[in-house]
């Protein structure tokens, strides 16, 4: 199958806009500004996986790792899941072309409007109307269902039985994943999704609406170029007023070699961890920045966590596909969520989903669980498989809310360092481990914050959610970008407001705040409305419908590829 994308000695020296990576923020710039007639060039630092490529046993799974602590680095930079260990806190994110959206659950949430009013936001967020925009737009194009036979799974029903035991009552959240076959709306034939709870390990299906199989097919076929195993290090702002991206080349051994590109524009959206690594080190190159830079970094009150021994078989470990238990359907990574609201206070509302682990991780399980004490339910499912026995009654949750976004990026020794001493203290972990372990003993199970807090992941918190370090601000003494996404400029002569033109960031780095739900849906509308705020300033001229009357199959876009 051909892919979208190609290597950097394709690159040309010279671009109208260089997008620097390829996930929701990235795929609707590279879109947008594709279907408005500019020269885009995207840089993603992974590789292109496709649908059927995703790792499906365990040994596959073990070389798309890449572990990365204060004094360890293991394996390839191109590995699809990217583990970040912290002394305050880890951090899951993924790394290819499409970003999160390849290995996330695909849960696609609006937060309750309390937050867009909180005052760390810009007033035009909230205002100005383009954000509900941004939202249309974001639904039309990730297509975000609910699946109508969510109530038939067993890991459903537990929680919906938990959920109602505790008083709160169940939903179906919508997800990023098209239950039936369809040509989406960039002309792309899908097939339904088979329900095989893989959704976090990679859809070999090609059933979840990724950013790889909706905005940036779209970006090509409108002419962007689309580079993988591009390390982009540094920007610098030219004397001209255009701009240079300093990059690395990922897939050589030696990677030391760099390659200067330029752009008139430039839109960081590398990811939460990518972006801030970028600013900082652009501003040790000469660049001005706010000192907001690296700040309010949040965890968007994020949990996963396990019930161990339910009384009932859930059945939340993905056989994959193709299956490995034909017949089975587990359902997709997230079909049931419970809402716990508050209307006094928004810190304390919380979002309970049940959860599916992806099956290449399915034979190492009962290894993950000796730490804890474990090790008689650990043998015996050794020997009968993660589908029988003890396993079978494993519960795994996905549980998101709000923190204080306390938490600071750094350079150290050039590579980046989160710190925030007492995130393990933020009250929020408190309230999830107190209604998780409701849940759990309502089910009969016991409640397992982390299977591997003896190991080397310690005690410490983690998320695959991080938000901040650029965050939107009313000037730079209160954030890094202006409601706009452009990069404030603190350069000597420089007033508060006043910004670098040609330089913007559009991904979950610009939150200034928790969301209290799963960030994609909002990352997306916010990209939306930056782009129609650049179209204003630009005068561009490009719309956000659906192709009409187009058919393809990603390797149908192989002619809208240079030679």
């Amino acid at each position: 199958m051909i892919g979208l994308s190609r290597t950097l000695e394709h690159a040309r020296d010279r671009y109208d806009v260089i997008v620097v990576g390829s996930g929701y923020g990235g795929g609707v710039s590279a879109s947008r500004l594709a279907r408005a007639g500019k020269s885009v060039a995207v840089l993603e630092r992974g590789r292109e996986v496709l649908a059927g490529g995703f790792p499906s046993r365990f040994p596959d799974l073990k070389n798309e790792m890449q572990v990365t602590g204060k004094k360890l680095r293991t394996g390839p930079s191109s590995a699809l899941y990217d583990v970040r260990l912290g002394e305050d806190m880890h951090v899951l994110v993924g790394c290819g072309l499409g970003g999160g959206s390849l290995i996330n659950a695909g849960v696609a949430l609006r937060p309750d409007d309390r937050v867009f009013i909180d005052p760390c936001w810009p007033d035009e967020v909230a205002r100005d109307g383009l954000l509900d925009e941004g939202f249309r737009r974001a639904c039309l194009w990730l297509n975000p269902q609910a699946d109508p036979r969510a109530d038939s799974f067993t890991k459903y029903r537990t929680l919906q039985s938990a959920g109602a035991a505790l008083g709160h009552s169940i939903v179906r959240p919508t997800i990023t994943v098209s239950f039936e076959p369809q040509t989406n709306v960039v002309g792309v034939e899908q097939p339904g999704c088979t329900r095989c709870g893989d959704c976090c390990g990679g859809c070999n299906v090609g059933a979840k609406n990724s950013v790889a199989l909706t905005y940036l097919p779209d970006a090509v076929r409108h002419g962007a170029e689309l580079f993988t195993h591009a390390g982009v290090r540094y920007v610098r702002k030219q004397p001209d007023g255009t701009w240079t991206v300093h990059v690395r080349r990922l897939d050589r051994k030696d990677d030391s070699d760099e390659i200067v590109l330029r752009a008139d524009v430039v839109i960081l959206s590398a990811g939460t961890l990518g972006t801030s690594e970028i600013l900082l080190r652009s501003r040790a190159h000469g660049l001005a920045l706010s000192d907001r830079a690296g700040a309010s970094f949040s965890a968007n009150g994020d949990i996963i966590a396990f019930g161990y021994g339910a009384r009932e078989p859930v059945n939340a470990v993905g056989v994959g596909h193709p299956a490995k238990l034909e017949g089975v359907e587990i359902g997709a990574a997230v079909s049931g969520q419970l809402e716990i609201d508050d209307d006094s206070v928004l810190a304390n509302e919380l979002r309970v989903q049940e959860g599916v682990l992806p099956s290449a991780i399915a034979p190492v399980l009962p290894v993950l669980f000796l730490p804890n004490g474990r090790l008689l339910g650990a043998l015996q499912s050794l020997v009968n498989g993660v589908y029988k026995g003890p396993f079978a009654r494993l519960q795994t949750f996905f549980a998101v809310s709000h923190d204080s976004a306390s938490g600071r990026f750094v350079l150290d020794d050039d590579r980046l360092s989160l710190r925030w001493p007492d995130a393990k203290n933020e009250p929020v972990y408190a309230r999830l481990d107190e209604i998780l372990s409701k849940v759990v003993a309502q089910s009969g199970g016991s409640y397992v914050k982390n299977p591997l807090s003896g190991t080397v992941m310690g005690h410490q918190p983690a998320t695959a959610h991080p938000l901040g370090g650029a965050g939107m601000g009313r000037d730079s003494g209160t954030g890094v970008i202006n409601h706009k996404g452009q990069v404030f400029d603190t350069g000597a002569g420089h007033g508060t407001g006043d910004v670098h033109a040609g330089l913007y960031v559009v991904d979950g780095s610009v939150m200034p705040r928790s969301l209290g739900v799963n960030p994609l849906l909002t990352i997306t509308a916010l990209a939306e409305r930056t782009l129609l705020l650049m179209q204003q300033d630009f005068g561009l001229s490009f719309d956000a419908e659906p192709l009409q009357g187009v058919r393809a199959t990603p390797q149908d876009l192989s002619p809208f590829l240079a030679a």
